[in-house]
C-alpha cells in the first residue's frame, strides 16, 4: 500500500503536464476473471471517424504498484508522437494476484480489443504491444502467446527497460545493484509478490521470464529501450540479441547516464520527453 501511495504521489512531481487528446474514454474489458479496466486515447490531430492503429500498453511498477494513473501521460505522449491510438491496461496486480493473473489479464484485454477494434475507432490489422519495466515483460509475454496462440497480428512489440529474465544473473544486477529507484533488493521484493513463496521454480516459467522461452523464431518486430544505469539494462540487451539470433528484427536504444523508470520523469529529465518521442516514431513506423 505505501508503495501504490508513493508512486501516486511521485507522478504528480516527475510527469510533464498532459498533452491534450482528442479522447480519452476509460472503458472495461472482458477479462478471465471479471471486468478489466482500461483506457482509450486517441490524438488531437485524428477525425473521429478514422480507424487508428494502436499500441495495448501495460503499465510499469513491479506488477505490485501503478495503474492507468500513473502511466497516464506516457500514454498521452505516445499517442501524440506516434498518431496512433493507445489502450492502456489495469491489468491485476500482487500480491493480491499473484502470477499469472496479470499475464492472464494482460492477454486477455489484447485478444479483446482486437475483437472490438471497429467499436474502438482501431484498426484491428495494425496493432502493437508495448510496456515498460513489469509492462514490457507483459507485452513480451503477450508477443510469445499471440503467435502460439494464433492470436491478433502484433506489428510491433515496444519494450521499454523490460524486466524479462527473474533469474538475474546480468552484470547489471551487481553494477548498478543500488542505483535508485530500481535496486536489486527492490527486483527482489517485487519478485517475491508477484511469484509467491515459490518464487523460484515461477521464475524458470516463460510466462514469468520471457527470455526463457523455447523459441523465440516468428515474432514481431521489437523496439527495445534500456537504460545505462539500471539493473535491468543487461537483461534487456540480452533479449535483444535473443531476438535476432532467431532471426527478429529488432530496434535497440540505449540511453546513456539514465536509470530505471526516467520515461515517466519528463518534468525533471528532459531525456524522458525525447524518449517518449522516440517510441512514438518507432510505433507510427511500425504501424504505417
Amino acid at each position: 500500500a505505501e508503495g501504490r501511495d508513493a508512486m501516486a504521489r511521485g507522478r504528480l512531481i516527475l510527469n510533464p503536464d498532459p498533452p491534450a487528446m482528442g479522447e480519452v474514454r476509460t472503458l472495461t474489458a472482458a477479462g478471465p476473471a471479471g471486468p478489466i479496466p482500461i483506457r482509450l486515447y486517441r490524438p488531437a490531430t485524428a477525425a473521429v471517424e478514422h480507424p487508428l492503429p494502436a499500441l495495448v500498453y501495460y503499465h510499469g511498477g513491479g506488477w505490485v504498484i501503478g495503474d492507468l494513473d500513473s502511466h497516464d501521460v506516457l500514454c498521452r505522449q505516445i499517442c501524440a508522437a506516434s498518431g496512433c491510438a493507445v489502450v492502456s491496461v489495469d491489468y491485476r496486480l500482487a500480491p493480491e494476484h499473484r502470477f499469472p493473473a496479470a499475464v492472464d489479464d494482460a492477454y486477455a484485454a489484447f485478444v479483446w480489443v482486437a475483437a472490438n477494434a471497429a467499436s474502438l475507432g482501431i484498426d484491428g490489422a495494425r496493432l502493437a504491444v508495448g510496456g515498460d519495466s513489469a509492462g514490457g515483460n507483459l507485452a513480451a509475454v503477450v508477443a510469445l502467446m499471440a503467435r502460439d496462440q494464433n492470436g491478433p497480428k502484433i506489428a510491433l512489440q515496444l519494450l521499454i527497460y523490460p524486466a524479462v529474465d527473474f533469474r538475474f544473473t546480468g552484470t547489471s544486477y551487481t553494477t548498478e545493484a543500488d542505483v535508485l529507484p530500481l535496486t536489486d533488493k527492490a527486483m527482489a521484493w517485487f519478485r517475491g509478490h508477484y511469484l509467491g513463496p515459490d518464487s523460484r521454480e515461477a521464475a524458470l516459467d516463460w510466462r514469468a521470464s520471457p527470455a526463457r522461452a523455447p523459441r523465440h523464431t516468428g515474432l514481431p518486430p521489437a523496439y527495445i529501450l534500456t537504460a545505462e544505469h539500471d539493473v535491468l539494462r543487461d537483461e534487456g540487451r540480452a533479449y535483444a540479441a535473443t531476438l535476432r539470433a532467431a532471426g527478429v528484427a529488432v530496434d535497440e536504444v540505449q540511453y546513456p547516464g539514465m536509470i530505471h523508470g526516467f520515461i515517466t520523469m519528463g518534468r525533471i529529465v528532459a531525456t524522458a520527453n525525447t524518449a517518449s518521442a522516440a517510441c512514438g516514431k518507432a510505433l507510427a513506423r511500425a504501424l504505417s
